[in-house]
């Protein structure tokens, strides 16, 4: 049975659901999980298919009951033993793996409809704000069947925000997208998480979508629980089973120094120090970007290198050696000021350059290596 917290904090969103589900197809699911997250910035839930991730995600909704459950944002209760708020009164914004807008209705028709169910009145401010964020206002006056699969989700993604929640929970909103339309929509939420406020629960499958926007995962399996925390902590941690082999790298949360003009590259800071790397143009008018250097892309010196291509030289520190089994390579720790990297080098490297914990080094990174 589940207790309610007798304790609830501020600031947080508390979460439990047990619930058991049967049908024709799929047989029996179990849904387990308890949780406690910031009610602040995006929150991953990720999962294999079949994971318990969309239903995780109907529950916080209301629109899936969990019996026994407890749900409360902020010290507000939504669900206990004796209170189920309602979806509707539950001040969120959900969007759907499908746009599902109404055909019938132009653009701007479908965000009126949004307007008038919001709780409160639609200040001008936020609402151009909405239009500029999610680059929709060329679109107003278009139909939903004139537009293009991405425009179509940043058109529900909109409405969303215009019911002005409290909390917006969206349920893979990339996956009925192809890889072109993909690209084309990510800058756009790293947009919205920049700009809004607004707590967001994120459903996918997709690593590469929790290191570009995720502040923090859940991670789920076969309807459990068996993970959670800091994007940038979990990614870093080398035993981390989410990781392919090739996918082994960190998250950095950047600033913007400087962009150099003539060579098209901008300069970023980090607590370990400073990386240039090839200027995107959706990045120009933030003062932050996010970036995830695969260990593969690191090399190891001993002293700073004078010819070379490469730009980005940084001192380190070597914390940890962890050997890859059934490979010829070893994975190293290394520090950076307050840092942690991952670098991916040969058994042979290792041995020529004797290398172990505690050992001063030199750290390269490619520039055009790096991944936004």
């Amino acid at each position: 049975m589940v207790d309610e917290p007798s304790d609830i904090e501020q600031q947080i969103i508390n979460a439990r659901f047990q619930l058991m589900l049967t049908n024709k197809i799929n047989g029996s699911f179990a849904l387990d999980v308890e949780f406690s997250v910031p009610s602040e910035g995006v929150t991953a839930i990720f999962g294999e298919s079949g994971s318990g991730k969309t239903t995780l995600l109907r529950c916080i909704a209301g629109l899936q009951k969990s019996n026994p459950a407890f749900l409360s944002f902020n010290g507000e209760v939504w669900q206990d033993r004796a209170i189920f708020k309602a979806t509707h009164r539950r001040s969120i914004g959900y969007v759907f793996q499908e746009p599902s807008l109404f055909e019938h209705l132009t653009v701007m028709g479908n965000l009126s409809y949004a307007i008038k169910r919001a709780s409160n009145k639609l200040n001008n401010t936020f609402y151009s704000q909405v239009i500029d964020v999610m680059g929709i206002n060329d679109l107003l006056g278009q139909g939903t069947n004139q537009l293009s699969g991405g425009e179509k989700q940043r058109v529900a993604i909109a409405r969303a925000l215009l019911l002005q929640p409290k909390l917006l929970l969206m349920d893979e909103p990339l996956a009925s997208l192809d890889v072109k339309r993909k690209l084309e929509i990510l800058p756009y939420l790293e947009k919205l998480r920049a700009s809004f406020g607004i707590p967001v629960f994120y459903v996918t499958h997709s690593v590469d979508e929790i290191m570009r926007l995720a502040d923090r995962v859940i991670i789920l399996e076969a309807g459990k629980l068996v993970n959670q925390g800091n994007v940038s902590e979990l990614f870093s941690n080398i035993n981390f089973p989410v990781q392919s082999r090739d996918d082994i790298g960190i998250v950095l949360d950047c600033n913007i120094l400087e962009v150099d003009e003539q060579w098209q590259l901008m300069k970023v800071a980090f607590n370990g120090g400073q990386l240039w790397l090839p200027k995107r143009r959706d990045e120009l008018s933030n003062s932050q970007c996010r970036l995830r250097i695969l260990a593969s892309d690191i090399s190891v010196t001993l002293e700073a290198q004078r010819d070379t291509s490469i730009l980005n030289q940084l001192p380190a520190e070597v914390i940890e050696t962890v050997p890859e089994e059934t490979w010829a390579t070893t994975l190293l720790k290394v520090k950076t000021g307050d840092t942690i990297l991952l670098a991916r080098i040969t058994n042979k490297s290792l041995s020529q350059l004797a290398l172990s914990s505690g050992k001063k080094v030199w750290i390269q990174v490619k520039s055009a290596a790096i991944i936004r």
